[in-house]
């Protein structure tokens, strides 16, 4: 099995002012991810899942530590294979989704020629072929997560980093979100989900990263981390719990 990406040893601080102290958000996190596995990145409210990811795709750098996808060292080629929506996207309301998609088609320096196949292609698969047309600023927030995964998928990755894909949906939206990214698995394409909803990874996931405090405290299977419990949200109450009771102890 392939190592799509490996995270090894990141550690990333923040000065929140120039008279105070760097605040250490990650701590030498590591963590793989294999081909073909669909990947739950979960943890709390700051744990630092959204800054690890920031320095997975360079949008910041650590301060130590090395990531490389399909294993090269080369982000530029491998971002090339990458589709990303992130927790917080940006769109041009002003946009019709086809103007949208084109944007980021030609941003992404691929054929003009080939472009109307895939546009056609990727609104059937997240089900927004009838809102072609339609500015973004009529979108719904769940029509916006959407062709934002349209987005991602523009260029066929062979990975993709989707931060918090179900955020804020309803129960139409989250249902929708859900049976696109059932379709992934399906298709065996590669996926980090960055999530806080434990009952969506123990649904879509096959893999678990948890952070906690900037440390990687699990990499594998959801299967072993559930062991004899009957939810994932059973076993990470469980798992929390030894947590706080060896930081009480330390």
């Amino acid at each position: 099995m392939s190592v799509i990406c490996k995270v090894t040893n990141v550690s990333k601080s923040f000065q929140p002012d120039f008279y105070k102290k760097s605040v250490q958000v990650l701590k030498s996190v590591n963590f793989q991810i294999n081909e073909g596995r669909f990947v739950g990145f979960i943890g709390p409210n700051g744990a630092g899942k959204t800054t690890t990811i920031k320095c997975m795709m360079q949008f910041i750098f650590p301060d130590q530590g090395d990531v490389t996808f399909f294993e090269q060292h080369d982000l530029i080629e491998a971002k090339k294979r990458i589709g990303f929506l992130p927790e917080r996207p940006y769109f041009q309301e002003f946009l019709s989704a086809t103007e949208f998609l084109k944007l980021h088609w030609n941003l992404s320096g691929l054929k003009k020629a080939d472009f109307q196949k895939r546009c056609d292609e990727v609104l059937e698969q997240v089900k927004l072929s009838h809102a072609r047309h339609k500015k973004l600023r009529d979108y719904s927030k769940g029509m916006l997560q959407r062709i934002g995964i349209a987005q991602a998928l523009l260029a066929k990755p062979d990975f993709l980093i989707l931060d918090e894909p179900m955020s804020g949906l309803d129960p139409d939206g989250r249902i929708l979100i859900k049976d696109i990214l059932k379709s992934f698995k399906e298709k065996k394409i590669t996926v980090l989900m960055s999530s806080h909803l434990l009952e969506d990874v123990e649904e879509l996931c096959d893999d678990l990263i948890i952070l906690h405090k900037g440390e990687t405290l699990f990499n594998g299977p959801i299967f072993d981390f559930k062991h004899n419990f009957s939810s994932l949200e059973e076993a990470y109450k469980a798992f929390k719990g030894k947590i706080e009771e060896v930081n009480y102890n330390a």
